[in-house]
């Protein structure tokens, strides 16, 4: 059955059929590209995918061709455009690699320096939540240091300063919820440790108040619940960061509550004096 089209829609499907024939083909013409064993054609097929923005066939190329041109003329913009596909593509740890590697390899190479910035920023980006496992963060923040140290005068530096600010809260964040997670399941001494180490690490965090106050809070329970021989001792320490609580933080929102902490622990102090004077005076 004939079918008479309006002459824009029948210009419309010649358009859609063209091209789905030039897409046919250009894939046929990569997949051929990408077994073929003439590299220099395949090298020159590489940038001009990687200049085009088709990063994706780009990527495959250059990594199909850093085997076969290890050493030769072409390698280091082998290894250098193909870090650049992999961070394109969002392969942010493979990337990190393989610049770090291309900092090894072309210690002298004019991007070297952008190499070492660019592993290091992969690490930052492959940085989780804090709610997560650290260890990528403690990674990321020794290598953008180490960048820092190397090139000080570098363009990126006000950005690795960045960066290490947003990592270093992480870190201070996740920290601080570990810490504050020991008082919730009531493991008071867990508790204080962390909180004094916090403390120690983070002097200038915005959690000090609170980390502080947990620190009185905890330390009492723990204090009371302890056998009579360490009860004081333990008591003294939580007089002791009740002042400086209070001197710190004069006008906290806890102090109330600390104030009263305080004197259950005068009161218990002085129980424990006077049973210690009775044993004395027998």
């Amino acid at each position: 059955m004939f079918v008479n089209l309006h002459p824009m829609k029948r210009l419309t499907t010649i358009a859609i059929i063209l091209l789905t024939i030039s897409t046919l083909c250009g894939c046929k013409g990569y997949d051929k590209m990408l077994k073929s064993t003439d590299y220099d054609a395949k090298y020159d097929a590489a940038l001009r995918y990687y200049n085009e923005g088709s990063i994706t066939k780009a990527r495959q190329l250059f990594e199909n061709l850093t085997l076969y041109y290890r050493g030769n003329e072409h390698a280091e913009d082998i290894a250098w455009y193909y870090g650049q596909s992999l961070l394109k593509s969002g392969y942010y740890y493979n990337a990190s690699y393989q610049f770090k590697v291309f900092t090894k390899r072309y210690p002298y190479s004019k991007n070297t320096e952008e190499a070492a910035f660019l592993s290091a920023y992969c690490k930052y980006m492959e940085s989780p939540s804090h709610t997560l496992d650290q260890s990528i963060t403690k990674d990321a923040i020794t290598e953008l240091e180490q960048f820092a140290d190397r090139y000080p005068q570098s363009i990126h530096i006000p950005e690795v300063n960045s960066y290490l600010d947003e990592l270093r809260n992480k870190l201070m964040q996740k920290d601080y919820e570990i810490a504050i997670g020991y008082y919730n399941t009531e493991s008071y001494r867990a508790a204080v440790v962390a909180l004094n180490q916090f403390l120690n690490n983070y002097p200038d965090s915005p959690h000090r108040e609170e980390a502080m106050y947990y620190i009185v809070k905890a330390g009492y329970v723990y204090a009371i619940n302890s056998r009579e021989d360490k009860m004081k001792e333990r008591l003294q320490q939580v007089v002791s960061n009740f002042d400086k609580f209070a001197v710190t933080f004069s006008n906290s929102k806890h102090l109330a509550e600390c104030q009263d902490i305080y004197t259950k622990c005068k009161a218990e102090l002085a129980r424990i004096e006077n049973s210690e004077t009775k044993l004395q005076n027998n």
